[in-house]
């Protein structure tokens, strides 16, 4: 059995875990926060689909839960899909959003670290919507 590179990214955000869990796990509000699907999804069959720069995306949701639990696999263009786990943790009067990036065989540490600075990027854009909101 071999183990996977793992990176967690996370960012605080000033709001109640459970609005900024609502606004993540509501799909529609993908393209305004998870860059590279596109500009708009739609909702077919229990899934969140979106047609953008790298294709076709199927983005599923872990059920609603009350624990914070945002994972969801995306499943690309190729037909591989990619399990990624996420949480929204109450923090004080905020939260913490962690996204645990997991280095797929054969991605190149560059292209790793690369994806990590998307997920942060992804991240930061979500906190400044939802402070905004405030």
């Amino acid at each position: 059995m071999t183990l996977l590179e793992v990176r967690n990214v996370a960012v605080s955000i000033e709001r109640p875990a459970e609005d900024v869990y609502r606004f993540a796990s509501d799909g529609a509000h993908l393209p305004r926060w998870a860059s590279g699907l596109g500009e708009s999804v739609r909702r077919e069959e229990g899934a969140w689909i979106a047609d953008g720069p790298l294709g076709r995306i199927v983005v599923r949701f872990a059920p609603t839960n009350g624990f914070g639990v945002l994972d969801h696999d995306v499943t690309l263009p190729t037909g591989e899909t990619v399990h990624n786990p996420m949480r929204v943790v109450p923090n004080g009067g905020g939260c913490t959003v962690t996204f645990t990036l997991l280095r797929q065989p054969g991605v190149s540490a560059e292209k790793f670290a690369e994806d990590a600075r998307w997920v942060e990027r992804d991240l930061r854009r979500l906190k400044q919507l939802l402070e905004a909101a405030v």
